[in-house]
């Protein structure tokens, strides 16, 4: 099964994954221009510019958004499965957050090149600042 070819744009700043109590008030340093928040029963995670993460906060830093420009359609198929299994393939781990309209792949700074190569190998191509 072939997949469509998709344009990448790169967010220009870095991110941090934070972990919170899942009862905990979404915080006030969530904001930026990317910020996403969930909530389980098991925890809060947020998503945002890593300069706004207090250090003691449990997180991860240093991620590169990827998103797909333009809308992906809720009933498509395969999409993120085609697009993971590059950048596994690759050795790239990758957090995926999906929005309304399209999805983004954070992937950690320094496995960047590795996803750049990986992706427009497979003939998707890459817009916006290269973090390298």
């Amino acid at each position: 099964m072939t997949h469509p070819t998709f344009d990448f744009l790169v967010h220009d700043e870095r991110l941090a994954i934070a972990r919170l109590d899942p009862h905990a008030a979404v915080p006030s340093w969530a904001l930026g221009r990317f910020v996403t928040v969930s909530r389980t029963a098991a925890e809060l995670s947020v998503v945002c510019a890593q300069r706004h993460v207090p250090p003691g906060v449990r997180q991860e830093r240093d991620r590169v958004a990827l998103g797909i420009a333009g809308v992906v359609e809720m009933t498509t198929i395969g999409v993120l499965a085609s697009i993971c299994r590059t950048l596994a393939d690759a050795q790239v781990p990758v957090f995926v957050i999906s929005t309304y309209e399209t999805d983004w792949l954070l992937v950690r700074a320094d496995r960047f090149g590795a996803a750049h190569g990986a992706l427009v190998g497979a003939g998707h191509r890459i817009r916006g600042p290269l973090p390298y």
